[in-house]
């Protein structure tokens, strides 16, 4: 039954029952409302109908509230500003933000971007936490079902494209990762040399062939794949001291430079790869929150400054296994 009365109720008429009760007058009420007199007349009417009350009786001194009109009054206002906050659009300020904000990415996403992230968001909005969620097999799973906010990944989803919005945050090209004692760090390769070298491979998914193998099928060569890595973090303890090569984003490889024992080497020129690119990706259901639209505009700034320039788009399925 009051399901049924709400949906028959003019809920505008809550706005000039306030201003009824608060001035006692129906032509005052009128003024405050920039309404005519005979408007808020008929509203009264439908009013007292609606609540089976008077709300406004006659007494020697003019109109006084009859006694439900003030037991109304107090809840009135109270529901009335419950409405108006849900209406007006929310407004994000990260001085005083408090909530938790959802990231995801594989270890090459992680390492070389996010802690950029992290450390704007700690200066602009030092009480936002921050966490970084593990992917284990689909890298949109996770916006898809509302689990994070944002992905980093050179990838593209597969299915339900219209779901998901994004931004360019770098593009790289590949090279090669070697040890400096390795005797192909001394000349430049040609496609041979690179096929018959002993390669190490990371593989996100540990499935099928990387994309360097597709690449040498093309010029009817293949390579020997000697080591095969889950992370591109243990690249640098793998390839120290061996004769492995690694081909990598130049972000990663220049990444694993701080171990001195390494060299980067460009690819044989033969080779024509596209660069990689990587994009933000968000879900459709987070577009409007005002936390995640603040958290675009301040990476958007940060993506586009002259240290990111460097790393430099265009989409590419190839990020997570050369």
């Amino acid at each position: 039954m009051l399901q049924m009365n709400l949906r028959s109720v003019d809920l505008n008429l809550l706005v000039v029952l306030q201003a009824l009760l608060e001035e006692q007058h129906v032509s005052k009420a009128a003024d405050k409302l920039q309404m005519s007199q005979p408007a808020v007349s008929r509203a009264l009417q439908r009013l007292r109908q609606t609540l089976d009350d008077p709300i406004l009786v006659r007494t020697i001194n003019g109109y006084d509230l009859s006694a439900r009109a003030v037991d109304i009054r107090q809840q009135l206002n109270s529901v009335l500003l419950d409405v108006e906050g849900i209406m007006q659009p929310e407004v994000f300020d990260p001085c005083k933000a408090e909530g938790v904000l959802k990231l995801t990415g594989l270890d090459l996403e992680l390492v070389l971007l996010m802690p950029s992230i992290v450390r704007l968001l700690r200066v602009k909005a030092p009480n936002l936490r921050v966490e970084i969620v593990p992917q284990h097999s689909d890298h949109f799973a996770l916006l898809e079902q509302g689990d994070v906010h944002f992905s980093v990944t050179g990838l593209q989803p597969e299915t339900g494209q219209d779901q998901y919005r994004r931004f360019e945050v770098a593009r790289t090209r590949h090279l090669c990762v070697m040890d400096r004692n390795n005797p192909l760090a001394q000349i430049e390769m040609n496609l041979n040399q690179y096929a018959e070298a002993s390669h190490g491979l990371v593989s996100i998914t540990g499935k099928g062939p990387g994309v360097m193998d597709t690449v040498l099928a093309q010029h009817g060569v293949e390579r020997k794949v000697m080591l095969r890595l889950a992370s591109f973090l243990s690249v640098s303890e793998f390839c120290s001291d061996s004769d492995l090569i690694f081909t990598l984003p130049e972000i990663m490889a220049k990444h694993l430079m701080s171990n001195t024992s390494l060299v980067c080497r460009p690819l044989p020129k033969v080779f024509d790869l596209p660069e990689i690119t990587l994009y933000l990706y968000w879900h459709e259901r987070f577009h409007h929150d005002p936390m995640c639209h603040w958290i675009r505009a301040e990476l958007s700034e940060l993506f586009n400054t002259e240290s990111f320039k460097e790393v430099n788009t265009e989409s590419l399925n190839e990020g997570s296994q050369v």
